[in-house]
């Protein structure tokens, strides 16, 4: 077992953990608070597919992440745009 793999998985616990206020914004809250959740949650999901990919040493798991990550900022840019003025 490699001695970095308890670090790995007590940071994915973490990321993971951090995601629960992004799924309350995203829930309970207004049109603004929900797209900062959107936000809140593309960013721990990127990062989370980071660490899982660096944590497994597979190199074709990062598409999963970069292809989250584009769909994220285009998410938010979207709904950006949604809800501003007409």
């Amino acid at each position: 077992m490699n001695p970095s793999t308890p670090w790995y998985l007590a940071s994915i616990i973490l990321l993971l953990g951090s995601l629960v206020p992004a799924l309350l914004l995203s829930a309970r809250h207004g049109p603004v608070d929900r797209l900062v959740g959107l936000s809140l949650g593309g960013s721990v999901g990127v990062l989370t597919g980071l660490l899982l990919a660096q944590a497994y040493g597979q190199s074709s798991y990062l598409i999963v992440p970069f292809v989250l990550a584009v769909l994220a900022v285009t998410g938010v840019l979207v709904y950006t745009r949604l809800l501003g003025p007409r």
